[in-house]
């Protein structure tokens, strides 16, 4: 009785944590348009610099032309995958050192705060110097480029994640979490929405013909221009500049609206009654190190969460390359991909916190794993049964990008939690840096090693699905042997009382 009344007097303030999640409605639209853009911008230079003649192929209109250009494309992914990939080893080693130094960083504007304005503002200057480093074929100045974006990027990421744990209660840090990360997938989906009206595969004169409505595939369209976005600058700059116009709006509303140190001392009583509600193996003491238990818990939380982002972002960064050269459509179409997994998401971040204070995080997350596990299995085997798809998407992989998208999201939700549930208040920011660099790992990684299978002659664009649904299976494994630790049910304030929120 007495922990059950010790629980209901926890709330969630709304306001706060959604302002939070604004500060992430930015990073991820520049994460959006980096990741579905980048990859496709060195796949045309990496071609035009190892293989001269591709540039003359694409403008010949034939059969023979169109596959040996589709040869080129699949080769030069194992060099895309690795320069991916090298952004991302300075960022592994970098955001744990970010997270550490948050930690014991203290000025008047908090702890966290300074970290996430420098890392904004450097994003916000380098990014829209890409596409145009792109445009005027500069490969060298735009891998410096994509190099800057992605380091400063992590100055901002690991202080910004932690900002939540800092001043949310332990039983509570799912549910803001889900907020914090609709608020994540609302940004991702705008900035597709943004790429929806900007057509990169019209800038490259790769979409198919309109006006040939009998073509398959590039036949008869090939690299022609088909409207004003043709090789124009703007078509290429329009969603790096709208990025960075709107991240730095959404760190000055987290900055004027957010104080940080004001924040923390008003929640230091809640934060102190939520840590003896953790849901860890053995209890978490400030003045002692993490328990055997508890090592366990974080290694393979860490190990699954390693397996899920080879999938997930193995997936992410070939996607769009995927739609335009392994289906021949329009760049048009990962965008619908994209926002059908981003609403599907947000339907699970809007869940997911409820489902882990019923049934636990674990078994939450481990349904996550295993929705996404039948899709990807799904996808796979109705590519090989049917065929890659030539000139369209069918609709079957809309469906799959949906349940996907939700299945994900409960994943997402819980496992940051669950490894900041692990550690003390003294430590948020750097095991904040541990879950990241377990991420940042897997997507050094996973570009690489996919890279390298698409330039084998057997792996083509069919096998996609089956490297993730691999890489999710053993995730699924893996996470099994977490243990579940369900403390007694956690009573929320609800109605109009839960958003009783104090400013």
């Amino acid at each position: 009785m007495e922990q059950t009344a010790q629980q209901s007097a926890f709330k969630l303030n709304y306001k706060r944590t959604f302002l939070i999640g604004f500060a992430f409605f930015g990073i991820l639209l520049l994460w959006q348009v980096y990741d579905l853009w980048c990859p496709t911008f060195l796949s045309e230079m990496f071609a035009k610099t190892f293989y001269p003649e591709y540039i003359d192929l694409r403008q010949i209109n034939t059969p023979e032309a169109i596959a040996q250009c589709g040869d080129i494309i699949k080769k030069v992914q194992y060099p895309v995958g690795i320069m991916m990939a090298i952004d991302n080893i300075a960022a592994l080693i970098l955001m744990p050192i970010f997270g550490h130094l948050s930690d014991k960083t203290n000025t008047k504007i908090g702890k966290r705060m300074p970290y996430i304005l420098i890392g904004t503002f450097v994003c916000a200057v380098a990014f829209p110097f890409i596409p145009v480093l792109f445009h005027f074929n500069q490969l060298a100045g735009v891998i410096i480029m994509m190099a800057i974006v992605v380091l400063f990027a992590m100055m901002y990421r690991n202080p910004a994640v932690a900002l939540m744990p800092d001043i949310t209660p332990k039983p509570l840090r799912s549910k803001a979490n889900g907020i914090i990360n609709i608020m994540v997938y609302c940004g991702g989906d705008f900035a597709t929405v943004v790429v929806f009206v900007f057509v990169l595969s019209e800038y490259l004169g790769t979409a198919v013909a309109k006006e040939n409505n009998a073509a398959k595939g590039w036949i008869a369209g090939l690299y022609k221009p088909h409207t004003w976005a043709y090789n124009n600058i703007w078509a290429v700059m329009g969603p790096f500049l709208v990025a960075s116009v709107l991240m730095l709006i959404s760190a000055i509303v987290l900055f004027i609206l957010v104080k940080e140190n004001k924040i923390r001392d008003e929640m230091k009583d809640e934060l102190a009654r939520g840590e003896a509600l953790s849901e860890t193996a053995d209890k978490v003491d400030d003045d002692k190190p993490l328990s055997k238990a508890n090592k366990i818990m974080l290694f393979l939380i860490l190990g699954a969460e390693f397996f899920w982002f080879m999938a997930d972002n193995g997936i992410s960064t070939f996607l769009n390359n995927y739609v335009i050269y392994g289906t021949h459509s329009e760049s048009t179409n990962t965008m619908i991909l994209t926002i059908l997994g981003g609403v599907g998401s947000v339907a699970g971040f809007a869940l997911g916190g409820i489902i882990a204070s019923k049934i636990g995080r674990k078994w939450t997350l481990f349904g996550g794993l295993g929705l996404t596990l039948f899709c990807y299995a799904m996808w796979a085997i109705l590519t090989f049964a049917i065929g890659l798809p030539s000139g369209s998407i069918p609709v079957w992989l809309y469906i799959i990008w949906f349940v996907k998208g939700f299945g994900m999201s409960l994943v997402h939700v819980n496992s940051f939690p669950m490894v900041v549930e692990l550690c003390n208040s003294k430590k948020i920011g750097a095991f904040t840096g541990y879950y990241y660099a377990a991420s940042m790992t897997a997507q050094t990684i996973t570009p690489i090693a996919l890279g390298a299978l698409l330039y084998a002659p057997a792996f083509d664009w069919r096998f996609l699905p089956v490297y993730a649904g691999v890489c999710i299976a053993i995730s699924l494994v893996v996470f099994f042997f977490v243990k579940n630790v369900k403390t007694t049910k956690t009573t929320f304030k609800k109605g109009l009382e839960a958003l009783d929120a104090e400013d």
